[in-house]
């Protein structure tokens, strides 16, 4: 059993909620993820099954796109709704904000930009998530990090009778918080902001309109998906034969990773060129032994 899920993951639940109920489905232990979603957040979440978990690495660090909600008027401590509040602007501080400073202040977070991530995310500190160590009463910093966000188009800018709603729409790199975009900006404007909505609907190539619910999401065999993420390298039968038992093979074109597929197209090991003595081969760095 390998291959992937799409998932439209709903809201109020956790990343690992989704992949304890895809192994509980599946009758499978070996089921992992691709870029958590916080509870609060809903859309795109690709599962790996099976061997498929060793390509989830590829898939976490493409390009990203979201849909998403920020509220400026209010800041809280985990840079989004479900948070306590921290900051509440003045009324006339909000009146005194026009819809293009709004967006002149978002074009300045386009391109390659240093970004503190929110305190309460993923990431781990000497083996702690930062959640946790928050929720636990510790206060931290997590260093800046270098994102790149392609674009982020307004859709809509509401006065509230208590602040200002801004929906946006971000394109952006693996490891962008969008949260962090809400709170910057609430910063940049000084007036605070949070994050009140995020549905992500890109984790490259995988699109929202691919995804079911969890219930419903059906298998996709790695070969069907394979071309979409790696180059492919089509072997003739010998080729096939050595990668199976993990031997080298005669170079790739290029230094790019490829996808090794048979004749039939079912793929069989991603291939990395590889120094061997005084000659470059193409060495497998994963085989698949399920013989898809």
């Amino acid at each position: 059993m390998d291959g992937f899920l799409l998932v439209d993951k709903a809201g109020g639940m956790t990343s690992h909620d989704v992949v304890a109920k895809a192994r509980k489905r599946l009758d499978t232990k070996k089921v992992g993820h691709a870029g958590t979603l916080d509870p609060m957040a809903t859309g795109v979440l690709v599962l790996g099954v099976g061997i498929a978990t060793r390509l989830l690495s590829y898939i976490t660090d493409g390009k990203k796109a979201y849909e998403a909600k920020v509220f400026l008027g209010k800041a809280t401590h985990t840079d989004d709704k479900e948070g306590d509040i921290t900051f509440t602007a003045e009324k006339y501080a909000l009146i005194d904000i026009s819809e293009q400073q709004i967006k002149d202040s978002l074009l300045t977070f386009v391109g390659k930009i240093k970004q503190r991530p929110s305190s309460v995310s993923a990431i781990k500190i000497d083996g702690k998530t930062a959640h946790a160590r928050v929720r636990a009463g510790e206060s931290i910093e997590i260093p800046e990090r270098d994102v790149v966000i392609d674009e982020i188009k307004v859709n809509s800018i509401t006065q509230l009778s208590d602040g200002i709603e801004v929906e946006i729409s971000v394109t952006c790199s693996a490891g962008t918080y969008i949260r962090a975009i809400a709170r910057d900006l609430g910063e940049l404007l000084k007036v605070g902001g949070h994050l009140t909505q995020l549905r992500r609907n890109l984790v490259s190539p995988f699109t929202l309109e691919q995804c079911k619910s969890i219930e419903e999401a059906d298998l996709i065999p790695i070969s069907d998906v394979i071309e979409k993420i790696f180059p492919i390298r089509k072997l003739e039968l010998a080729q096939s034969r050595e990668i199976s038992f993990g031997r080298v093979i005669e170079q790739n074109i290029d230094d790019r990773i490829y996808a090794a597929v048979d004749h039939q197209d079912k793929f069989l090991a991603l291939l990395e060129n590889k120094l061997q003595g005084s000659q470059v081969v193409a060495a497998p760095i994963l085989v698949n032994g399920s013989g898809q």
